[in-house]
């Protein structure tokens, strides 16, 4: 047997902070349990339980038109595909650190032949000046709210404002990844209904702030997700059920989208508690959303072996993984759902003395 690893060590707590909890079957027989059996399924697309769900989908989104999508990968690619040919311009811009950029083998690329453009550098947001100052005409602009990669960073609201304005100016469709689009709403105290009234076409997953099992939407007009259908089609998307998805979606969005100022807030202050503590960071400092970066300014190995510590210690998990960024530095992501507000005010700040006390020692060595 060898070494007991952090995840481990993490799923051996008492109490983890980070989500929703374990993404097991309870999941999906959670959602199930007040459904009635003789409910008909879906299929392929079609049938009052995905039609309803569309159709609550888009009114809550301000759009004329929803599509169900199994995934996000293939609801993004597909929208991109749709104003590229709309304009008969294979060319699109996005951040470097795009969804569609780095984790989709380039699927844009080898499906559709669609070329990006990246706009700004890695470290920080697309701003009015970076769209502006495109050199190459292209058919649309990806915006991530929140860009996930780099902590979950937003563009203030007036610059997305005028980044729409511009491109509706310029004949530039604007296509919002809004994976993560329910857990910035607080930030900008705005409803999603509004933030969606400055683009084109809007993504939303249900398996991230939501905790569903799986599953998209695809919103805009009309004309835009009938032709979204047809390219679902021709993906393979239009499985001859999707309800344990849907089931999933809704009965989680009518329970938790309610939360999110909630878990916003403990953002803030989960945030605070790491920044107190010695040689630690978060990224953003302050959140602006349920998630951000937390980085340990010391080796990941001593790291991982201070938090196994703090495990045993308290019964408290933070994190199951760091990543080492550097050789003299660490990072894992935070993501605040139900999970946070089973741990006591009193047992967190315990958690955060016992952890900072462990830092100081390891400098002190």
């Amino acid at each position: 047997m060898g070494e007991k690893t952090l995840f481990e060590a993490y799923k051996q707590t008492d109490y983890q902070l980070q989500g929703h909890g374990k993404r097991n079957l309870d999941v999906l027989k959670g959602a199930l349990v007040d459904v009635d059996a003789d409910v008909e399924s879906d299929i392929y697309g079609s049938g009052k339980i995905i039609e309803d769900f569309q159709n609550k989908m888009a009114a809550y989104l301000g759009k004329e038109s929803a599509v169900f999508f199994p995934s996000g990968t293939m609801a993004q690619q597909i929208a991109l595909r749709i104003w590229c040919d709309q304009k008969d311009l294979h060319r699109v811009a996005y951040h470097p650190l795009c969804h569609l950029e780095i984790h989709e083998e380039d699927g844009l690329k080898k499906l559709h032949g669609i070329e990006p453009i990246l706009l700004s550098d890695k470290e920080r947001v697309i701003g009015l000046e970076d769209v502006v100052g495109l050199e190459t005409d292209i058919a649309c602009l990806l915006l991530e709210l929140p860009q996930r990669e780099i902590g979950g960073q937003l563009p203030n609201y007036e610059t997305l404002e005028a980044i729409s304005e511009y491109c509706r100016d310029k004949g530039i469709k604007l296509h919002l990844d809004g994976a993560r689009l329910y857990e910035i709403l607080p930030h900008y105290g705005k409803p999603a209904e509004e933030v969606c009234t400055l683009f084109d076409s809007v993504y939303i997953s249900f398996y991230k702030g939501i905790g569903g099992i799986a599953g998209a939407i695809l919103a805009g007009s009309e004309e835009f997700t009938k032709e979204s259908k047809v390219w679902k089609r021709r993906h393979g998307g239009d499985l001859i059920s999707l309800y344990p998805y849907i089931l999933s979606a809704d009965h989680y969005f009518d329970q938790r989208i309610n939360k999110m100022d909630q878990y916003y807030e403990g953002a803030k202050e989960l945030a605070g508690l790491f920044n107190a503590c010695q040689g630690v960071s978060t990224l953003p400092e302050k959140p602006v959303s349920n998630m951000f970066h937390v980085f340990f300014h010391y080796p990941q190995k001593e790291i991982e072996t201070i938090l196994m510590d703090v495990y045993d210690e308290t019964g408290i998990g933070l994190t199951g993984y760091v990543k080492e960024v550097t050789e003299n530095e660490c990072a894992y992501e935070v993501s605040v759902g139900d999970q946070y507000k089973n741990v006591s005010k009193q047992e967190l700040s315990k958690l955060f003395v016992v952890l900072d006390q462990k830092l100081k020692r390891l400098i002190e060595k």
